[in-house]
């Protein structure tokens, strides 16, 4: 063996070899108890970020598995991505001094599969360079045919069974980008803002949107406010910048009367508070800014500005008109900002389709409550509870052309809409222009990969789903959700929830704060081993993490410590004297290692990955290294050679799921077989 290891010079062949060998398939343990994971699809359209280096703990526990005998499979998928991968395409579309506009609907969506299919291998070789063990060979993606077909099949029932509905409802809308949000897309930032008190003729009322006034269809107060009694239900006259006017007073619980003068302007078309009110008092909604982000007609002068123009202006009028009594110019509140683009979101009436969620909701909270579904580490299920019991409906319509386009039609003549499971109905009808939102297709993946393959049978539900908690309500409850409502079973058993990966000051990365950092850099500076080992050593299941450059050079050493061992016991292998007897102290060893594989077995057992990583590298260095070899090679001989070797060989099993690429490499060099991959545990 060479004097160094140098991870560069074998990884690649391994992983090569493992692959042409089909040991990531269950196939290799045909008779075994099925075992499941999905991987969460990553975007297609990108290279990976740090988070995905995470799903070590899949691979860890898919290793684990196979080397106990089940018949295991970890499936591989990617994600279309709707409009993340829309707005990654329409930037690279503005560098080249073009726009989504310049192309028809089937032209851009050409172009942008192209895109995507030159993006994906990139995405794959990466993972295949962390050691990922996955089953390439049943690989799907979630704009194949075969899932969208399942994903038309789920809509069309949800919509016969009345959980589907069609509505001109408040939606949260990016007008920069186009499209609407679910309520979970959201961003909410605290931000300090001027609060105009304005003059609506006999009243004052608060507001921080002065330039919705045009859309005010009620002024409103808390019924027990006994400052404005004369005026409920009573119309005021007011003038505003575009002349006189008349609006009702209406008394509502909603109205908080320590919130400016407790007098409010209800604006239904542009608020989701005042939406809620318009509906309880039948008031009218009328829509004072466009899809475009500008003021319209009802604007007066004002329209075609922009909001944030509109809201200047109309200020300044206001201001010379007399009409502005103070401005408070520090108030604080939050304000809903995209995700992607962080501007702000308007909230516009717009037709969507939308999910009635509290009847899917119910079974889903009932799976947990009972333990059917365990969460991991249990203190989630707080979280999870919390979204579901008080969810609101799902709107899942999404104005991008990337995407699964939904199956509704609408009559032309009479405006009716029918929805099918795909097929085009006869006579005069257009197709909704609209696209699903991506984590309604992808909250099918489960069922919707395993129909596909035809390996529904055997491996649904599947067993472990493990994922960041970040995304425990966009995607695992709703998985949840419409698991049991598509199969009538749960979607899986186990839900498993890993910590973020900051960068080394503990910030979260992204690419905004220039602060990301490439896993494949640190795979070619330290080895996929040595990545993987320090992103489990030390951090509890749920925790997060500051990338440690001290823990990456630790775990380096710890791979040339194993090395080292492995060199000692290469050489020993022929100069061994044939004489020796049985040794009291080997038999102390032989007890401490099999101690040591009974405590990692409940660690991984029990998703105790730190646990079971502190373990080994504290026995293999301190115990095995620095106390049993230091006694052993001042009395080799052939008998205490043996249970050094077989000593080693378990330790190896043992970390082969942690660091599957020394350990394997060790293996074939002593000698101990064809590959550790088909070793039993």
């Amino acid at each position: 063996m060479d004097k160094t290891y140098n991870h560069k010079d074998i990884e690649d062949k391994i992983y090569k070899n493992w692959e042409e060998k089909g040991y990531f398939k269950p196939e290799i343990n045909p008779d075994g108890k099925p075992y499941s994971i999905i991987l969460p699809p990553p975007n297609a359209n990108a290279p990976l970020h740090f988070g995905h280096a995470m799903y070590v703990i899949e691979d860890i526990l898919a290793r684990y598995h196979r080397m106990k005998g089940d018949k295991t499979l970890w499936l591989f998928g990617a994600d279309h991505a709707g409009f993340e991968t829309q707005f990654v395409f329409e930037k690279k579309l503005q560098s080249e001094g073009k726009s989504r506009f310049d192309f028809s609907r089937e032209t851009l969506h050409k172009m942008i599969w192209d895109f995507v299919a030159e993006n994906r291998p990139v995405m794959e070789d990466q993972l295949r360079k962390l050691g990922f063990s996955l089953d390439w060979s049943r690989k799907k993606f979630t704009l194949d045919p075969d899932i969208i077909a399942i994903v038309y099949k789920t809509f069309k029932k949800l919509y016969d069974d009345g959980l589907v509905y069609r509505a001109n409802r408040l939606v949260n809308y990016c007008t920069f980008d186009g499209t609407s949000f679910s309520d979970l897309e959201v961003v909410w930032e605290e931000r300090k803002d001027p609060l105009y008190y304005i003059k609506y003729g006999p009243l004052v009322l608060a507001t921080t949107r002065p330039e919705t006034k045009f859309g005010d269809t009620a002024v409103a107060v808390h019924p027990d406010d006994k400052r404005y009694k004369e005026y409920i239900g009573k119309e005021i006259e007011i003038e505003t910048v575009l002349g006189k006017a008349k609006i009702k007073v209406i008394a509502d619980d909603y109205v908080d009367p320590k919130f400016g003068t407790g007098v409010v302007k209800i604006t239904p078309a542009h608020d989701f508070n005042d939406y809620e009110v318009g509906k309880r008092h039948n008031l009218p909604m009328k829509q004072v800014i466009g899809l475009d982000g500008k003021m319209n007609e009802y604007a007066g002068k004002f329209a075609d500005l922009y909001v944030k123009q509109a809201r200047k202006a109309v200020v300044e009028e206001m201001q010379e008109k007399g009409l502005i009594e103070k401005i408070d110019e520090n108030y604080t509140h939050r304000i809903g900002l995209c995700y992607k683009c962080k501007n702000v979101l308007e909230p516009l009436p717009l037709e969507q389709w939308f999910i009635k969620m509290e009847p899917l909701a119910k079974p889903a909270i009932e799976a947990v409550r009972t333990g059917e579904i365990k969460i991991f580490p249990k203190n989630f299920e707080k979280l999870y509870f919390q979204f579901l019991e008080n969810i609101r409906d799902w709107n899942i319509s999404r104005q991008v052309v990337w995407g699964i386009r939904i199956p509704a039609w609408k009559n032309k003549k009479t405006g009716e809409w029918t929805v099918t499971d795909g097929d085009v109905p006869e006579g005069d009808f257009e197709q909704d222009e609209d696209t699903f939102d991506t984590w309604f297709s992808s909250s099918q993946w489960p069922f919707a990969t395993l129909q596909a393959l035809g390996e529904f049978e055997t491996f649904y539900p599947t067993t472990v789903m493990e994922t960041g908690y970040d995304i425990l309500r966009w995607w695992v409850a709703r998985m949840v959700m419409m698991g049991i409502y598509a199969t009538k079973e749960k979607p899986f058993e186990h839900i498993v929830l890993h910590g973020l990966v900051n960068d080394p000051l503990g910030k979260k990365m992204s690419k905004s704060k220039g602060n990301v950092v490439n896993p494949l850099e640190l795979v070619d500076k330290y080895g996929a081993d040595a990545v993987r080992f320090a992103l489990v050593y030390g951090t509890a299941l749920g925790n997060d993490q500051a990338l440690s450059f001290e823990k990456l050079e630790a775990m380096r050493n710890f791979s040339n410590k194993l090395w080292n061992i492995a060199r000692f016991i290469e050489m020993k292998k022929e100069s061994v004297s044939e004489k020796g007897s049985e040794n009291q102290i080997d038999n102390e060893w032989i007890a401490k290692v099999d101690e040591l594989g009974k405590e990692v077995t409940k660690n991984l057992d029990n998703y105790q990955f730190n646990y079971a990583a502190e373990k080994l590298y504290e026995f293999v260095w301190h115990q095995f290294a620095d106390k049993y070899i230091e006694d052993v090679k001042n009395r080799i001989d052939k008998n205490s050679y043996l249970v050094l070797s077989d000593l080693f060989l378990v330790q190896l099993k043992l970390l082969h799921p942690f660091m599957p690429f020394i350990t394997e490499e060790i293996y074939q060099r002593l000698g101990f077989g064809e590959s550790i991959m088909i070793e039993k545990w």
